[in-house]
């Protein structure tokens, strides 16, 4: 009689921590997805305040290490993204990032935006020379700019210097699009020039 009430007990509490297992499982991938859903809705709420405080930065969370700096459209890939502060892996998960060590955004220079191939920046591949993109700076006004050349990079033989060239901004994600594994050394290179003076720039690799 007793082995029997023991058996049973041993059965209904390895049934409950399995159960508890479960929802600790279960909760987790709620707040992964709960956070995949909310980043974006405070970038964007961070994007409208800073434009209302004539681009002063605004953190999207607290402890976060990045802010929206830019604000990204490609009217035919039907593309709109909040550009972010920096282009570590941090920022890089929640939307592409401003390389801070080149030039400033909307200035003269070339001004680099890295993102996923496999998310953010996937549409890159299926940009054509001359297509548009528009840019909205932290004071609210837009740059138009349109697409010059693609190309693509290697970085252990290949590097950019942010001065001694006109404005430019440069699409930048890891390349081939459907490789297997991340961080290779190519690169996908999207060069964009401002419409006014898309004449009279150039850009080789």
């Amino acid at each position: 009689m007793f082995p029997q009430r023991r058996s049973d007990g041993w059965r209904q509490l390895v049934a409950l921590l399995l159960l508890l297992v479960g929802l600790q499982q279960l909760a987790g991938a709620g707040l992964i997805k709960a956070k995949a859903w909310l980043a974006p809705v405070l970038i964007e709420k961070a994007w409208a305040e800073s434009l209302r405080s004539s681009g002063e930065p605004v953190k999207p969370w607290p402890w976060a290490d990045t802010w929206p700096v830019a604000r990204l459209r490609v009217p035919t890939e039907g593309v709109d993204l909040p550009v972010l502060a920096g282009d570590s892996g941090n920022a890089l998960a929640f939307g592409p990032g401003h390389a801070i060590a080149s030039a400033r955004l909307g200035s003269v220079g070339l001004a680099v935006i890295g993102g996923h191939r496999d998310t953010h920046f996937e549409f890159l591949q299926h940009l054509q020379s001359g297509e548009r993109l528009e840019l909205q700076l932290p004071d609210g006004s837009w740059r138009d700019y349109r697409v010059h050349s693609t190309a693509v990079a290697d970085t252990r033989i290949q590097t950019l210097s942010r001065d001694g060239y006109q404005e430019m901004l440069l699409l930048v994600t890891c390349y081939p699009f459907d490789a297997l594994s991340a961080n290779g050394p190519l690169r996908y290179v999207v060069a964009a020039l401002p419409v006014a003076g898309a004449k009279d720039a150039h850009y080789s690799m």
